[in-house]
């Protein structure tokens, strides 16, 4: 991409943007200025052409309403690229946050284990390029993504916002739920979380041809505004390479998740065509991304 000659436009979700920064000004009297809480500088610091840049603070879906609105610049003309990216750094405030969600400290994070104790915080980047389709080689399709926001709770994720989101974005892609091959959750294992989702899902796909269900943040931590975007990629990889990762943690499933086809142990050989990827924040925001492999 050339910004200088095509338009890139470019957005950025974020939790609770330049979080740490307030902090600091807060807590410490550092200097602060609240145009550094965007990312338009920080973008433009490097890509000084780019159309239009937005930032989102949308909790821990940040990522994929980047994704969905990238998506929708492109179909209603307004770019001829969009880079959808997804950060956060460790902040005392989110480290405060998680620390309150649970009843103890997590040593482990074990999605859907009867033995989960909680949520670790990780930190990192992810961003893509989407452009309409095109004959240059693709990393992967994007079918569709629903968003919602349910407003349910400040924290607690409610079963019907995410079941509703997860036909959005079916509706959205246009596809049937028996259609999904992989889908990687949110699985933050939390207490109301990891039910909550085995529900949705099993109401959802489970009844049609049992879809492999992983989820990344045993592994990596839990990314809060890139989250989305960092498994999206992974949904592409698996794709790509016919190898899906298992729940890393994961030993005994909870009663919610049994009849699901968790990946646990060792890697699973599959070609998936469809994935489902979920990510929920709090406040009932919540983002589901269709995405289609695209053949080598």
């Amino acid at each position: 991409m050339d910004p200088e000659t095509s338009r890139v436009a470019v957005i950025v979700g974020t939790g609770l943007r330049e979080l740490r920064a307030v902090e600091q000004w807060h807590g410490d009297d550092a200097a602060l200025r609240l145009a550094q809480t965007h990312f338009n500088e920080a973008v433009r610091s490097v890509a000084p052409g780019v159309t239009e840049v937005h930032t989102l603070a949308n909790a821990c879906a940040a990522s994929g309403y980047a994704l969905a609105l990238a998506a929708d610049l492109l179909e209603l003309g307004e770019a001829d690229a969009v880079v959808a990216a997804g950060c956060d750094t460790l902040t005392e405030s989110m480290l405060t946050m998680i620390g309150r969600v649970g009843t103890t400290t997590a040593e482990t994070v074990r999605p859907f284990d009867t033995d989960r104790d909680g949520v670790l915080l990780g930190k990192g980047a992810a961003a893509v390029v989407l452009e309409l389709p095109s004959e240059k080689t693709a990393f992967g399709i994007v079918r569709g993504v629903g968003i919602g926001c349910d407003a349910f709770h400040e924290t607690a994720p409610d079963p019907g916002g995410v079941l509703a989101t997860m036909r959005e974005a079916h509706s959205r892609a246009g596809i049937e739920p028996g259609d999904v091959d992989l889908v990687v959750a949110h699985g933050t294992s939390t207490a109301l979380n990891d039910p909550t989702e085995a529900t949705a899902l099993f109401a959802d796909v489970a009844p049609a041809d049992a879809p492999a269900v992983t989820g990344i943040k045993g592994a990596i931590g839990h990314t809060s505004g890139g989250a989305a975007l960092m498994s999206v990629l992974v949904a592409c990889q698996a794709m790509r390479q016919g190898t899906v990762p298992p729940v890393t943690g994961l030993r005994t499933a909870i009663p919610e998740a049994e009849k699901l086809a968790l990946v646990i142990g060792e890697p699973l050989a599959a070609r998936p065509r469809i994935a489902q990827i979920n990510a929920f924040g709090f406040g009932g925001v919540n983002a589901v991304t269709i995405v289609e492999a695209v053949d080598a």
